[in-house]
Order: structure tokens, then C-alpha cells, then sequence
């Protein structure tokens, strides 16, 4: 008995000095928020997160195949989706215009397809008459209504940003200067996952203090959702989170949760939030590891949610900015400046069966939790499995409840960063490539409104067309090397009367060209004559605006061959069942090194230069019509290295090219998020190392370890003692990281390999 006494006092006594060596450290608001606690042996703990009141969030299993839907049906065991349950109200006028919208773009589309086609027809020596002309015309085809869909979609954008807001825009339904309703309550969570912690807690901060300044800090609440596995960084989000909320004095206002579990990777996340709090709001605005977002953008969003009641996902427009790279800044330039049109435009057509994309969008939370849990897609494969690119999915899933899914195109105050250099962004475009092959297989997914069934078809289609212009370009040269190494056929079918000469229209093929880049670079012009027309001086003034466009048309026509080659081997490796790798794309300014490059295009470059030499051998005249591709591919691995400079992109920035106003006169949320990451990226950072050797750092770890079996059964305390044994044979800095996060998951474990690392130290201190 005396034995137990003994252990519990030493027990208590441990506990005491740890909540003191945390109060001494980290400062008396720990203490005074009532944020240090004793569990149920009595041991420290911290709390970063409100009590949990559960919400039940099931997914419905799906029937991908109509067949086995239908013989179900027969049988009598196809029950009704929850979606089908629902009483329908009346249609509001919306939809009508949506559909009569839509029947336009489609016929507009058609029509243009065929007429190209026609001429891409003549332009054919034998116009079509042979199986291999054929395969091009289908091809073309193809390929050109998703061009001419995408002129559309900026045409309507255009006109749209010129005139003004359209009648039926979300954003027209509430005056400005409405306040929110009295009762609402909003959540903010952002999803992370070995995240830049400075980063992560800068644009944070940034989006708190703007929600302050806009005086509706008391109807939100944040929450950090960690799904980080690397020690390094969880110690990292640790100190993270008590510093922020003690400088903005935001405890018991922004929560942090770390999974031990990690399912269904983000999407996974954001239903354990739903499930443990979701009850508890009325929306969940959802942000990225890269996200910031003004107070006034989120106040709006939440009004235009109460003010709608039968939306439920309203999707604001994000501007990139922050990078500093080269290629960064073509690409926020480009986003900048041509995004708005296709945005306004996607809105035009769509209305309230538009797009989700994932973050910076406000979700009514009663039907997300009801209609969005998302059931892993069945059968094995490449194409099986958890759901990857979840947002489309969600945003079908609200649609057929019978939920508006709006963006709000004018809303400005949101923000996101985008990939440093081409690399980083293809390894995200691969990720995205096979989420959306994926979700293909929902196409056909019972009650699914066609205008998400077209989002599915588009999302194949922005990857799907990469093969496809590679395949057309491939016949091209197969239809070169055909005419010019056979002898012409003049009868090509039994019982012809007369030959068929091979004919070639020199004059319609340059028609057709013509007719393609008016398609193409148009709504770039249009974008241009929009920013004039509103003023240009954040963009450096009309002329660099000019030379910024033109260069970054030359940098896009170089870089679509080879994003055309690596998007073909993605849909390739998806279909063969290759292994994606899925980590958290890169945040900072990362530059590509030259052996990176060599390794990742030099077979590109090795085609290029073959095909060129196919080419010049088969007809040289035909090298002009593929300057622009063998150019790019000739070209892959200095583009490659040189657009991810930052310092190109610094002496781009102050020669006044590809200027952005996000960058030449900051909002105050970029501005702060910039001075902040500064700050956090000069203090250093613990580590996993620290959380077992400082006594501060090591006591906050044990306050955040979850891993809290009570202590005394004979099991646990063998796989503890089995632990402490082998991190200390081993030393902790040759541990993987899997054993490291068990150490960091229990507390016992961190006390004791703590004191058996601090004891030589104390001994050789007292010898």
C-alpha cells in the first residue's frame, strides 16, 4: 500500500513540476485560460480542442454500374438515396435560365466543331477517305470542342465582368454592409499535413487578425486539423499553436487536433471535424495549408449563406500571390489576369450547379454531414478505393440533395499560393490526374444532376486531352510518313470508275490555323482589354501589362508540349495501376536543380530531338508546322531550371513584368502573412530531438501526447517499458519516424526516455 502511495505522490510531484516548467516556459495564459488540465491518473494535458459532441455522418455505399442498378431494381432491393427521400421545393428562376444558358453553349460548341472539322476535312489529302484520316478527324474533333468550349466560357466571362453582375449572381441577393444574422456560428478549418509550420501559422494569424478588424471575431472559430506523421513538425505545430494563441490572445477561439489515425486523407479530416463538432455550427469554411482569406470576404460569405438558405456551398475565387519564382509569377500573372474571365464565365453557365474546389469556400453543414460522407469507390485496382479529388464529389453530392452549389466570382479578400516550379506543379497535377480518372467512375451514379456529370466529364477531359493532342500529333506524322514513303493510291475502293487524286489546300489549312489561335489566344486579349478598361496601375501600367502578356504567351506555348507529355504518362500510369505519390506540395521558393531536371526531361528532350530528325527526313517543309513543339522539347531542361530562379523572377518583378496588384500595393492580409512567416522562419524551430531533450519542449509534448492508457496494467507498461528500452538502445536520432510518433503518442514513455537522457548529463554536472 505504502508502495502505491509512494508511486502516486512521485506521480503528482512529476505533474507539478511539469505544469510549472510549462507556465515558466510558455507563460501564466496557459494557466489563466484554463488550457492545462489534469486527465483521469492526473498527468498534464493540454486543451486545444473543445468537448466533442458527436454528429452521426454515414456514406451510402455506391453503385457505379446502371446494370447491376437496374437488376437491383427489378428485384426489388434498389432503395431510394437519402437525396430522393427529400421533398423537392419549387424550381426558382435560376434553373430555367441555367438550362436555356446551357443549351446555348452546347449548340454554339457544336456548331463550330463541325464547321472546323469540315475544314480540317479538306485540309486532308484523300478529305477523310482513308481509316488513318479518319482517326484524325476524330481526334480533332475532339480536341477542338474542348477549345471552343473554353472560348466560350471566357467570351461570356468577358462580357459579363464588362457590363457588370449578372441578375442571377449569389452576390446580387444581399446589399453590402449587412451584418451577420445574430446566432450564426462558422467554423474555419484548415486541413494539414507536413505543412511549413511558419507558414501555416503566418496566414493563420493573418486571417484571425482581419477577422478581428472586421468585428466579427465572436461568430467563428478556428480549428487546425493535423494529419502530419513526420515528428519533426508535429513538435513544430505544437509550440506553433500555444505561441499563436497567446499572441492574439486566441484560446478557446483556435482549436488543434492531430490525428493518430489518418483515413481518407483530407477529405477524411474534414468528416472527423463534422462528426466530433460539426453539429455545433452552421458553416464550415474550409481553407488550405496556403490559404488567407480578409474578415470582410468571410463575413460576406456567411451573409450570402443566410441570406440563400437553399445554397449550400458558396465557392469564392482565390488570387494567387506570395511566390517569388519565375515561374510562380507567370503563373499568378496569368491567373491574375485571365482567371476572372473563365471564373465569371464557368458562373455564367453553371449559376448554382457550379464547381467546388476544395478550399476558400463556406458549406452549409447540416446537408454536408447528411448527404457528403464519401464511401470508398468499390472493386480493387487504380480505380478503386478512397475518393481522392473529394471536392467535385462533394459538390455533386450537395447538388443532388438539392442544394445550390454557387462561386462567387466578384467577391474579392481570397487568397492561395501556387507551386514554386514546373516539377512540383506536374507532381500535383498527377495527384489531381488520378482523382479525377477516379471519379469518372461516377459519371453515371443515380440522380446526379447533368451539369456535375459534365464537371466529371471536363475533369477527365483536362488531363484526357494531354493523349489525345499527343496521338493526333503522332498520326499527323504517321500520315507524312504514309504519303511520302508509298506510292499515292488513286483506287482505293472495288469497282471505281475514276481515280481519287490526293489533293492539298495550303490556303485551308492556314484558315484553320488562324481559326485555332483566334480560339485560343482571344480571351487573352479580351483579359487585357478588361484590365485597361478598369485601370492598369497595379499591373505596372498598360504597356508592361502588354509586354507581360505577350511573354507569357511565349512561355505557355513552350510549356504545353511538355506538360502535354508528362499529363499523357499520368493517365498512362493511372490505367497500368502505377503508385501515385501524395505528400503536401511544396510552399516555399523552391528552385530546380540541374541534375533533377536531366533526370525528369531528358527523355523528353531525346524525343524531341528524334522526331525532329524523323521530320526533316520525311519533309522538311514540315518542320514549320512543328517548330513550336520540338522547340519546347529541345528546350525542356534549361526552361525547366531557369523559370524556377527566384532571383529571374525578382528582376522580372522590378522591371515591372508580370506585375499583379496583390503584389504592388499588398491588401493587409498578404502584408501581414509575409511579415509573419519572415518572423517564424528566422526563430528556430524544435524538433523531434527537443522534445526529448529540453525540459520545456519536452513538457509541452507529454501536455499533447494522446496516447493516455491509465497507468499500472501489467500490458501497457511491458510495451512501455519495451520502447524507453529500444530508444535508448538505439538512440533516438537513428529511430524511423513510425517509432518516433509512438513516443511523441504517450506520455509515460516521453517522461521516462526525458529522464534517462537528462540523467548523464545531471551526473556529469554534479561530478
Amino acid at each position: 500500500m505504502s508502495a502505491a502511495i509512494d508511486e502516486d505522490a512521485l506521480r503528482a510531484g512529476e505533474a507539478d513540476a511539469q505544469e510549472r516548467t510549462l507556465l515558466e516556459a510558455y507563460g501564466p495564459e496557459l494557466d489563466e485560460y484554463g488550457v492545462v488540465r489534469r486527465d483521469e491518473a492526473g498527468r498534464v494535458c493540454v486543451q486545444t480542442a473543445p468537448a466533442i459532441k458527436r454528429s452521426s455522418m454515414v456514406p451510402e455505399p455506391w453503385v457505379t454500374n446502371p446494370f447491376v442498378r437496374g437488376w437491383r431494381r427489378v428485384q426489388g432491393r434498389m432503395h431510394k438515396t437519402r437525396a430522393e427521400r427529400l421533398a423537392r421545393p419549387p424550381e426558382p428562376r435560376w434553373k430555367i435560365a441555367g438550362r436555356l444558358r446551357r443549351l446555348t453553349l452546347l449548340v454554339a460548341v457544336v456548331a463550330q466543331t463541325a464547321v472546323a472539322t469540315w475544314y480540317m476535312k479538306a485540309v486532308l489529302p484523300y478529305q477523310g477517305g482513308q481509316i488513318l484520316e479518319v482517326a484524325i478527324l476524330l481526334l480533332f474533333a475532339l480536341l477542338f470542342c474542348w477549345v471552343s468550349a473554353g472560348f466560350w466560357t471566357a467570351l461570356m466571362g468577358f462580357l459579363q465582368l464588362l457590363m457588370g453582375r449578372d441578375r442571377y449572381s449569389i452576390s446580387a441577393t444581399v446589399a453590402e454592409g449587412v451584418p451577420i444574422s445574430a446566432g450564426t456560428r462558422t467554423a474555419l478549418v484548415m486541413p494539414i499535413c507536413n505543412e511549413d509550420v511558419g507558414r501555416v501559422f503566418a496566414g493563420l494569424r493573418a486571417t484571425y487578425e482581419s477577422v478581428a478588424r472586421a468585428g466579427v471575431l465572436d461568430k467563428f472559430d478556428f480549428f487546425i486539423l493535423s494529419d502530419s506523421y513526420k515528428p519533426d513538425n508535429c513538435v513544430q505545430e505544437q509550440r506553433a499553436w500555444v505561441e499563436l494563441c497567446k499572441t492574439v490572445e486566441g484560446f478557446g477561439r483556435i482549436h488543434y487536433r492531430r490525428r493518430r489515425r489518418r483515413v481518407k486523407r483530407k477529405s477524411g479530416n474534414i468528416d472527423d471535424f463534422c462528426r466530433r463538432w460539426g453539429g455545433e455550427y452552421d458553416y464550415m469554411v474550409v481553407l488550405d495549408a496556403d490559404s488567407v482569406m480578409s474578415g470582410e470576404c468571410l463575413k460576406r460569405l456567411v451573409v450570402l449563406m443566410d441570406a440563400n438558405p437553399e445554397a449550400g456551398i458558396i465557392q469564392s475565387a482565390p488570387r494567387a500571390s506570395g511566390m517569388d519564382s519565375l515561374y510562380a509569377r507567370v503563373q499568378q500573372f496569368a491567373t491574375r489576369v485571365y482567371g476572372p474571365l473563365f471564373t465569371a464565365g464557368l458562373h455564367f453557365w453553371q449559376l448554382g450547379e457550379s464547381h467546388y474546389w476544395g478550399h476558400n469556400a463556406i458549406i452549409r453543414l447540416e446537408p454536408f454531414i447528411q448527404h457528403c460522407a464519401l464511401a470508398p469507390l468499390p472493386g480493387k485496382g487504380s480505380f478503386a478505393g478512397a475518393i481522392l479529388s473529394h471536392d467535385f464529389v462533394e459538390a455533386a453530392l450537395m447538388r443532388r440533395a438539392g442544394w445550390g452549389v454557387w462561386i462567387a466570382y466578384d467577391l474579392p479578400g481570397s487568397y492561395e499560393e501556387l507551386p514554386p516550379n514546373l516539377l512540383d506543379e506536374l507532381q500535383r497535377d498527377q495527384r489531381w490526374c488520378q482523382g479525377n480518372l477516379m471519379n469518372f467512375r461516377l459519371f453515371l451514379i443515380k440522380g446526379l444532376h447533368p451539369v456535375h456529370r459534365a464537371v466529371f466529364l471536363t475533369g477527365v477531359m483536362s488531363y484526357l486531352s494531354a493523349p489525345l493532342w499527343f496521338l493526333f500529333l503522332a498520326l499527323s506524322t504517321a500520315l507524312l510518313a504514309v504519303h511520302t514513303l508509298t506510292e499515292p493510291q488513286y483506287f482505293v475502293t472495288p469497282h471505281q470508275l475514276f481515280p481519287i487524286w490526293p489533293q492539298w489546300h495550303p490556303e485551308e489549312a492556314i484558315a484553320l490555323f488562324s481559326t485555332t489561335a483566334v480560339l485560343l489566344f482571344l480571351p487573352k486579349i479580351l483579359s487585357v482589354l478588361l484590365v485597361w478598361v478598369k485601370g492598369a496601375q497595379g499591373y505596372a501600367g498598360s504597356g508592361k501589362l502588354l509586354w507581360s502578356m505577350l511573354l507569357e504567351v511565349l512561355f505557355s506555348m513552350l510549356l504545353a508540349p511538355i506538360r502535354m507529355l508528362f499529363h499523357t504518362r499520368f493517365v498512362v500510369a493511372a490505367f497500368l495501376g502505377w503508385k501515385v505519390q501524395w505528400k503536401s506540395p511544396a510552399r516555399a521558393n523552391n528552385e530546380t536543380p540541374w541534375r533533377e531536371a536531366f533526370r525528369r526531361h531528358g527523355l523528353q528532350t531525346l524525343l524531341g530531338v528524334c522526331w525532329g530528325l524523323l521530320v526533316a527526313w520525311l519533309n522538311p517543309n514540315f518542320l514549320w508546322w512543328m517548330i513550336p513543339i520540338l522547340a519546347s522539347l529541345l528546350l525542356a531542361i534549361p526552361l525547366s531550371v531557369m523559370s524556377s530562379r527566384v532571383s529571374l523572377g525578382q528582376g522580372a518583378f522590378e522591371d515591372g513584368l508580370f506585375c499583379i496588384p496583390e503584389e504592388t500595393s499588398p491588401p493587409r492580409e498578404l502584408h501581414d502573412t509575409a511579415r509573419y512567416n519572415e518572423e517564424n522562419q528566422a526563430r528556430p524551430a524544435p524538433g523531434f530531438m527537443d522534445a526529448l531533450t529540453d525540459p520545456a519542449a519536452n513538457a509541452l509534448a507529454r501536455a499533447f501526447a494522446t496516447g493516455r492508457h491509465l497507468p499500472g496494467h501489467p500490458l501497457i507498461e511491458a510495451a512501455r517499458a519495451r520502447l524507453v528500452d529500444e530508444v535508448l538502445e538505439k538512440h533516438p536520432e537513428h529511430l524511423p519516424d513510425p517509432t518516433r510518433m509512438r513516443l511523441l503518442d504517450d506520455p509515460e514513455v516521453l517522461a521516462r526516455v526525458h529522464r534517462a537522457l537528462a540523467r548523464p548529463a545531471a551526473q556529469v554536472r554534479a561530478a
